[in-house]
C-alpha cells in the first residue's frame, strides 16, 4: 500500500493501488518524461485516516512508502530473474525441442510504476511542508535510489535549503501562502528566496489557487521583494527563471522549453513594462510561434486542441 496521492504527470493511466489520485497534473509533449506525484503529512494521513485504515500518521506514511518501494524491487528482480531465464531458454530451445520457456510473472501496475521511477524513467514529486519531513524523503530516495526531482508548497524548504541546492531537488513554493493547516504554520515569506540562494539551487513560484496561477510574475515579485528586503540582490534575469527554467528543470524538460534559445519551443508575452509590475500589462502572446492574443487588435479566442493531431484534408 502507497500512502498519500500519486498520479502519473501527462496522464500515462496508471494509478497505484490504495492511492488517492489527484488528477493529470500539466500536459505532456512527445518525448517528455512522465512524472509521479506522491505526499506525505497531513492529507495522506487525513484521507487513509478517515476511512479508519492506514497510513493515520506521518510513521505510517513513511512505513508504507518504504513497504511499496520494497515491493517494488522484489518485483523488479522477479522481471530480472524471468528476463535472464528466457534468454538462457532462447539458447537451448535450438539443442532441446522440448525445452519449456519459464513462465512470466504477473503484471502488476503499481509496482510497474515504482520500478520505472527506481530505474529513471519517471520523475518524482512529492507534496510535502515540513523540512523533517522532506529530509525523511530524500533519505527513503537514497535507501532505494532513485531522485526526487521537486518538492511542492515546502512552506520549510528555507531550512534545508542547501541541502536542496546540493541534492539538485527543486523547490516549487508560493510566495506567501502559510497557517491554514498545523503543518504550513512555519512558514515564512522569505522561504523562496532563501531557497533560491545557493550555488545550483532550484526554486520555483507555483499556486495551487486557478486565480493566482493567472498572475505568477506577481507572485514572484512578492517573493524578490521580501529577498530584496534581506539583502540579496535578486535582478529581474534572475528571478524570472522561477517562472520559466526552473520549471523546465523540475519537469526534465530544460534541454527543449523554459528558456529562450534557438532550438527551443516557448511561448513568448510582451508586456508593455517590467513584467514584475503590478501594472504589467500584456500586449502581445505567442503560443507555439503563432500570435494568439494582440492587445492592440483583439479577437475571439482560437482553440489549438487539434494542434499536431491528424485530420482529413479539406
Amino acid at each position: 500500500m502507497l500512502p498519500g496521492s500519486a498520479n502519473l504527470i501527462g496522464g500515462r493511466g496508471v494509478t497505484l493501488k490504495n492511492v488517492a489520485a489527484t488528477g493529470v497534473q500539466g500536459m505532456k509533449f512527445p518525448d517528455a518524461p512522465y512524472g509521479l506525484k506522491m505526499a506525505c503529512g497531513e492529507n495522506p494521513k487525513r484521507v487513509y485516516g478517515s476511512k479508519s485504515q492506514a497510513p493515520k500518521t506521518r510513521m505510517g506514511n513513511i512505513a508504507g512508502y518504504r513497504q511499496a518501494f520494497a515491493d517494488a524491487q522484489e518485483y523488479q528482480r522477479q522481471w530480472e530473474k524471468y528476463a535472464r531465464e528466457l534468454a538462457a531458454h532462447e539458447t537451448k530451445k535450438d539443442k532441446d525441442d522440448d525445452a519449456q520457456p519459464p513462465s512470466e510473472p504477473k503484471r502488476d501496475l503499481g509496482k510497474e510504476t515504482l520500478v520505472e521511477v527506481l530505474e529513471g524513467r519517471i520523475l518524482v514529486h512529492i507534496h510535502c511542508y515540513r523540512a523533517d519531513e522532506m529530509q525523511l524523503m530524500l533519505d527513503l530516495a537514497d535507501e532505494f535510489g532513485f531522485r526526487i526531482a521537486a518538492f511542492h508548497h515546502g512552506v520549510e524548504a528555507y531550512k534545508i535549503a542547501d541541502t536542496l541546492a546540493a541534492r539538485q531537488v527543486c523547490g516549487a513554493l508560493w510566495a506567501d501562502w502559510w497557517g491554514f493547516k498545523m503543518e504550513s504554520f512555519d512558514g515564512i515569506q522569505e522561504n523562496l528566496a532563501l531557497v533560491d540562494r545557493p550555488q545550483g539551487s532550484c526554486a520555483i513560484v507555483h499556486s495551487d489557487s486557478s486565480e493566482g496561477i493567472q498572475r505568477l510574475n506577481q507572485e514572484a515579485a512578492k517573493a524578490m521583494t521580501r529577498g530584496v528586503r534581506l539583502g540579496f540582490d535578486i535582478p529581474p534575469e534572475r528571478a524570472i527563471r522561477w517562472l520559466t527554467a526552473h520549471a523546465a528543470r523540475a519537469l526534465g524538460v530544460a534541454d527543449r522549453t523554459g528558456t529562450l534559445e534557438s532550438g527551443k519551443m516557448a511561448d513568448v508575452v510582451i508586456w508593455d513594462r517590467d513584467p514584475f509590475s503590478v501594472y504589467a500589462r500584456a500586449q502581445q502572446v505567442f503560443v507555439d510561434g503563432v500570435l494568439a492574443f494582440d492587445r492592440a487588435h483583439p479577437r475571439p479566442p482560437r482553440s489549438d486542441f487539434m494542434l499536431g493531431q491528424q485530420g482529413d484534408a479539406p
